[in-house]
Parts: structure tokens; C-alpha cells; sequence
């Protein structure tokens, strides 16, 4: 990938960063989104690093097979081997990524701490995860040609309801449209990549607690988008 072009593996970080770009002018200052999240940058940024390796390992997972009909005829091998290697490629280049995110984390006032460790669990939970899905999507995508055409709409639709761009607790506060329909926040709130996008934020951030429930004040969030809890001065 990227090989043709002049920049090569460049785009491996400038893909995720030219996105979070427009999403931060569409969703952030046009939308305002951002509303109920300081910083919202490093917020925006960490769920588009985290869901773009899911979405880059199902999408070429889901090919993995199909594009490689000849060797699988010519060789006898664990077909699991292919979207497990697809998996694996895709976290070396997040890995590249990662960089580029903890120095915009930090950029924004985040403090180094051992709380970041946390990160390292957090990515093997997400490449199992990536794993498993990527094996399901290669075999439906080896019976049936068609599902890799509409992949890239249903990843689309999952970004959105993954809360990426956007702050779940913050859309169920008393008085938001979407506390009017809680079973549909706590079905947003059951989403794996949801899931694994909450955990990375938490984990870049200097606190482990959570956006308050009901109608109490939520204390001040950190830089990643989870909430910071303010000590005494």
C-alpha cells in the first residue's frame, strides 16, 4: 500500500491525521460536537487512529482469501494465516501511529504516567478482536465478491455510531435528544468499537473515571476525552 506514491508509508500517518482534519472542521466547528469535550483534538484523533485499525484490518481481511485464490491453490497452509497476517500488518503501521498521537496527547497538557500502560492491553484486547472479525469477513468475502462492494458503507455507518467524533455521555445528559431514547445509548454503549476507542481514551488519560450519570456537574475531562477528577488547590 502506498508504495506508488511519492510520499509512501507517509500516508500512513497522514491518512489517519487528513481525517481527523476534516472531520474536526465538518463535526467539531461546523456541528459542534465538541461540545462537553476539552481538547477535543487529541479526542477526535485518538478514535480515529483506534478505529482505523479496525476498519483498515476488516477491510482487507475481507479480501484476504479472494486475492490470493492462486497461492492458496498452489499451497498447503492455514488459510487463518492470511487475515491474521493482514492483522498483524495493521498494527505495525498503528504502531507508527501511536507516535504521532501520544505527541499530540502531550501537546495538549497530558502528563506522562503509568496510567498509559495501559495502552498495551488495551491494543492486544483490539488486535484479537480485529483477529476474529477479519476471519468471519474472509470467509463470507471468499464465497461472495459482492460484500467487499458494500464493506466500506457499513464501516462508514460504524464509525458514526462508535463515537469517534463525538462524546456518548455527553449526548445522554438530561434534556439531549438521545436521553429521551436510553436503550438506544446503552445499544451504542454495547458497540466493540466503542468499546475499545473508550478504553484507549482512558488509558492516555490521567484519570480513570467516567462522565457523571443524571443531572450532577461532571467534573473536568482530560485531554483523551475521559474525565479528570480536579484535586484540592
Amino acid at each position: 500500500m502506498y508504495t506508488d506514491s511519492r510520499l509512501g508509508q507517509v500516508w500512513q500517518l497522514l491518512t489517519p491525521l487528513l481525517n481527523a482534519g476534516v472531520y474536526f472542521l465538518i463535526f467539531g466547528l461546523l456541528l459542534d460536537t465538541k461540545r462537553g469535550v476539552p481538547d477535543f483534538i487529541p479526542f477526535l484523533v485518538t478514535g480515529v487512529f483506534l478505529f482505523g485499525f479496525t476498519q483498515r484490518s476488516v477491510t482487507s481481511g475481507s479480501k484476504s482469501v479472494g486475492d490470493n485464490l492462486s497461492l492458496i491453490r498452489a499451497l498447503h497452509f492455514p488459510r487463518a494465516t492470511l487475515p491474521l497476517a493482514i492483522a498483524i500488518v495493521e498494527l505495525q503501521q498503528l504502531l507508527l501511529a501511536l507516535i504521532v498521537l501520544f505527541v499530540i496527547v502531550f501537546a495538549f497538557g497530558e502528563p506522562l504516567s503509568l496510567q498509559m500502560l495501559l495502552f498495551v492491553p488495551v491494543m492486544a484486547l483490539q488486535l484479537m478482536f480485529n483477529v476474529g472479525i477479519s476471519m468471519v469477513m474472509a470467509r463470507l468475502g471468499a464465497f461472495n465478491r459482492d460484500i467487499t462492494q458494500l464493506l466500506p458503507f457499513v464501516m462508514r455507518t460504524w464509525l458514526y455510531m462508535s463515537g469517534v467524533i463525538f462524546s456518548l455521555p455527553s449526548l445522554m445528559k438530561p434534556g439531549t435528544r438521545l436521553a429521551d431514547y436510553p436503550w438506544l445509548g446503552e445499544l451504542l454503549q454495547l458497540n466493540p468499537a466503542y468499546v475499545y476507542v473508550e478504553l484507549s481514551r482512558t488509558s492516555c488519560s490521567a484519570s480513570t473515571g467516567t462522565m457523571s450519570e443524571g443531572s450532577r456537574t461532571p467534573p473536568r475531562r482530560g485531554s483523551c476525552g475521559s474525565t479528570r477528577s480536579s484535586g484540592p488547590r
